[in-house]
């Protein structure tokens, strides 16, 4: 049995939606936690609406997007504070995250408030980490210095980081545990892993850093006055997991064992280049087999495409397509729980 001291995964990630109303402040409540990550994408509205990346370590009105290699951009009307149960927003006139009438999905995780100093490693950090749920957000300046260690907080090693250059124009580097130090791959491209640069110089991250850059001085996770952020998760048993599996090719797909009910799964086709990045969660609409997808490097309304269940100790492919399920491909995921198989107060999860 998965047993974990989590027995209530929203006390540190939560899915939230919400309908925008076109006016300012927009509250969004019932989190229970402040969401010191907060990812957020217009869910319904077909025409070019970014995602939208904001964290407490940057802080507000500042915000990235998963689908653009675009430096950080300011918006006074971007998330206005960060709030014990949520967040409050401004008016959006780009459409991204407070239109009325348009339906909007935010995924949001714990991590420690605004964060504090970090002097692990060779390049100090400031650093908001959640041990508990592994977790943790890492803001460092580059030096353009070959095979440096910036230290995560964690307490436990990362099984993925993603890194955003935000002074200035570079895809999303991601390093994956089923991947390896050796390869690296963009979360906003369709591409597959590449070794055509080492932006981790080949090493695997430990309990304490993680090492950027094996060409002294690559722009995406390393160059001098520039300023990064690192989004780093470690796995909790019965609350994250971080793997890969597998397609068949086959509505009757292959089964992911995660030890908990998801909440929320990000996967990709590592093997077959064109498919994008999947985002489904347990809200949207909630019951199998429809679990809408939301594409991570697009800037799309969600797709209805049918294509997992969501179960009770992982989540079950029904789609034969190649961007979930694709016969001999290789995927990677992340995942977060609803609830786990069985918690340390020994109460069993149940199906859906």
């Amino acid at each position: 049995m998965a047993y974990t001291t989590i027995n209530k995964s929203t006390d540190y990630f939560n899915t939230k939606l919400y309908t925008g109303t076109g006016s300012a402040p927009l509250n969004i409540t019932g989190l229970d936690f402040q969401p010191d990550f907060n990812w957020t994408k217009n869910r319904s509205t077909a025409g070019g609406y970014s995602h939208n990346l904001c964290d407490v370590v940057r802080g507000t009105t500042k915000y990235i997007k998963s689908n653009s290699s675009n430096a950080e951009q300011t918006d006074s009307n971007n998330i206005t504070s960060f709030n014990s149960d949520g967040y409050t927003l401004g008016f959006s006139t780009n459409g991204e995250h407070n239109v009325n009438g348009h339906t909007y999905a935010s995924w949001n995780w714990k991590a420690n408030g605004a964060g504090s100093a970090n002097t692990d490693g060779d390049i100090n950090s400031t650093v908001s980490a959640n041990t508990t749920a592994g977790f943790s957000i890492v803001k460092y300046s580059g030096n353009s210095t070959s095979n440096q260690t910036i230290g995560h907080g964690l307490g436990s090693t990362p099984k993925m980081i993603i890194i955003k250059r935000l002074t200035n124009t570079n895809s999303w580097i991601t390093y994956h545990s089923s991947l390896g130090a050796t390869k690296m791959i963009f979360i906003d491209q369709t591409s597959t892993p590449t070794t055509s640069a080492a932006p981790f110089n080949n090493t695997s991250p430990t309990n304490s850093v993680f090492t950027v850059d094996g060409n002294g001085g690559y722009n995406p996770v390393n160059v001098s006055s520039n300023d990064y952020i690192a989004y780093c998760f470690a796995e909790k048993t019965g609350y994250s997991k971080f793997g890969s599996y597998t397609g068949n090719g086959n509505a009757d797909g292959t089964f992911v064992y995660t030890g908990f009910k998801p909440a929320f799964i990000m996967l990709k086709n590592t093997e077959t280049a064109g498919n994008n990045w999947v985002m489904i969660d347990n809200k949207r609409l909630g019951y199998n087999v429809d679990n809408n997808r939301i594409y991570a490097d697009l800037s799309n309304a969600e797709d209805t495409t049918d294509v997992i269940d969501i179960v009770s100790n992982g989540f079950k492919h029904r789609f034969t397509g190649g961007t979930s399920n694709g016969s001999g491909d290789n995927y990677i995921y992340m995942a977060f729980a609803e609830a786990p198989l069985v918690g340390s107060n020994n109460v069993p999860c149940t199906a859906r």
